[in-house]
Parts: C-alpha cells; sequence; structure tokens
C-alpha cells in the first residue's frame, strides 16, 4: 500500500460510482480521481447549484464528459428514496463520504439528530435502497467513510437523538463509529450469503477540508479551521485511504483504512484498526435494528449472522 496516490488505480472505465456529498472536500477529491481513470461519476449532492459547479470544476480538469449531478439530501428519507428510485443502472462503486461535524443541535426532516441522521441513518438508507443496484454488478464495492473521532465514540441507544443532553463532539463521535459499526455489520451479513459486494471502511486522518463550515461561525469552529490549516494534511492526501478501499484489488470485506503516520494523522495508506468496541456485534446488531426501525428500509435477503 505504501506509495499507493489517485494515479495508481487501475482504469475505471465503464464502472458507475456514486460518491455522496461530492461538491466539495473528500468527496470531490474522489470524484476527480475516478473521472480521471474514466468512470461514470454521479455526483450525489444536497444543494444542486453548488453540485453543477463542482461538476464544471471536474469536466474542467479531467476532460470526462460521463458524470453527472444528482440531488440527493440525506437529511430526508423522502429524497433518499427519490435518488435510488431514479437510478436504474447497475451500480460499481458507492462512497458514503457525506457528512457534518460538530454542529449546533438540530434535526432532519425526518426528526433525527442531524448528524446521527446524515452521517449514519441516511447513509444506511440509501445503502439498503441501492443495494439490487450494487447486486446487479460484477464486482461492486461499498466504502464507508468515518473519522479518527470514532474512537472516542459510542452508541448510546438511552437517548440516541441526544434529546436530554446535546454535546456536539459526543454527537458526531457517536455518528462516526455508528459508520463502522454499520460497514462491519453489513461485511459480516455479506460474508455469511457468500455475496460479491466488498464494503470497507476508511478514514482520511487529519484532513484540511471543508467540514469544519457545518460547525457554523462559532469560536470553536474557527479554531479548528486554524489547526486545520496548519496541521492536517491537503485533501488530495486524506482522500487516499478511500481510494484504495474503493478501487485497490487486494481489498476484503471488513477492511479499515487509514494512514500510517503518527496518531494515524497522516501518511500512506494502511490497514488500521478500529476502537475495540467496534467489535462488539450485540451493539452493531442492535444498532442495526434500531436503524432498521427508524429509516423504514431494509436490507434484502441478509439476515444476521
Amino acid at each position: 500500500m505504501n506509495g499507493f496516490r489517485a494515479d495508481s488505480m487501475a482504469d475505471q472505465s465503464g464502472r458507475r460510482v456514486v460518491i455522496t456529498g461530492a461538491n466539495s472536500g473528500l468527496g470531490f477529491e474522489a470524484s476527480l480521481a475516478f473521472a480521471a481513470k474514466g468512470a461514470r461519476v454521479t455526483l450525489a449532492c444536497r444543494n444542486p447549484e453548488r453540485g453543477e459547479a463542482a461538476l464544471a470544476r471536474l469536466r474542467e480538469a479531467t476532460g470526462s464528459t460521463v458524470c453527472d449531478v444528482r440531488p440527493l439530501d440525506l437529511a430526508s428519507l423522502d429524497s433518499v428514496r427519490e435518488f435510488a428510485a431514479g437510478w436504474s443502472d447497475p451500480l460499481d462503486v458507492l462512497i458514503n463520504n457525506a457528512g457534518l461535524m460538530a454542529t449546533a443541535r438540530a434535526t432532519t426532516a425526518d426528526g433525527f439528530e442531524q448528524q446521527l441522521g446524515i452521517n449514519h441513518l441516511g447513509h444506511f438508507a440509501l445503502n439498503g435502497l441501492l443495494l439490487p443496484a450494487l447486486r446487479e454488478a460484477a464486482a461492486p464495492r461499498v466504502v464507508v467513510v468515518s473519522s479518527l473521532a470514532h474512537k472516542r465514540g459510542a452508541i448510546n441507544f438511552d437517548d440516541l437523538m441526544s434529546l436530554s443532553r446535546y454535546r456536539r463532539w459526543r454527537a458526531y463521535s457517536q455518528s462516526k463509529i455508528a459508520n463502522l459499526y454499520f460497514a462491519m455489520e453489513f461485511a459480516r451479513r455479506l460474508d455469511a450469503r457468500g455475496e460479491p459486494l466488498v464494503v470497507a471502511a476508511a478514514h482520511p486522518g487529519l484532513a484540511n477540508t471543508n467540514l469544519p463550515a457545518s460547525m457554523g461561525r462559532t469560536g470553536m469552529s474557527m479554531m479548528t479551521s486554524v489547526f486545520m490549516r496548519l496541521m492536517a494534511q491537503p485533501g488530495q492526501w486524506g482522500v487516499l485511504p478511500v481510494l484504495y478501499a474503493a478501487a485497490a484489488p487486494d481489498v476484503s470485506n471488513g477492511d479499515f483504512y487509514g494512514p500510517n503516520g503518527p496518531g494515524e494523522s497522516r501518511g500512506d495508506v494502511t490497514i488500521v484498526a478500529p476502537a475495540a468496541r467496534v467489535a462488539d456485534l450485540l451493539v452493531a446488531r442492535r444498532l442495526w435494528d434500531v436503524s432498521e426501525q427508524l429509516t423504514g428500509v431494509t436490507f434484502a435477503d441478509l439476515p444476521p449472522v
């Protein structure tokens, strides 16, 4: 894995790729990399105008004429269902990238605490609804983008939506460990059925993206932005674990990729270990069940192991 770069990816011509939150940050970097290799990338974006602007930049940078933008608001299950209903092709790669970080408390259109709702539940529903399209592809791949913050996370089933007490960083960390519980449980269920779909996870380390902007204009968000500019690696480096998980030939179900440097903050791509609590199968299965109940989306023919 050492030395892996975006240019290391094999030719992706003819492959269909969906990337959530693709108009900026890691999502845009991943879109550029796949488009440059010939993939048909769909930028799944909440804001159509920003999505179209990103598509224009992508076309200018790569010369691709086969990519497109489609609206997707992960804060609305209706939008998630509409996006999935409008998808009619086999889907080779789904990168679950969009997210918020440490925002002030707010709720989604469906009444979920928005960090859990967007970072986890919206993606959970999207994957379940697109599972038939993924199964139509020859060698499908799903990537779930988590964060170093998952190491501080825990699932509070007694107050999943942070109604009794809201702490923005605790809610963010909960959503990011939820990403990993979901990815690992998804992988186990696929393994049990012997399906060719591979689910892997990745985190960018400390990557200088626009994610702190989702925190709003607070003193903490300004400090975080300054810290990221000084200490974080550029987005084109932070995206490498995501690209490896999405395109490398030796990826297996349940793999988790991140940087190999100090504290996994930067460096070349390597397999990393999630927090020990991610191995708790009872929590993973309970979160899956709760996610199905909350979203109304079930994964066809994927019972618990």
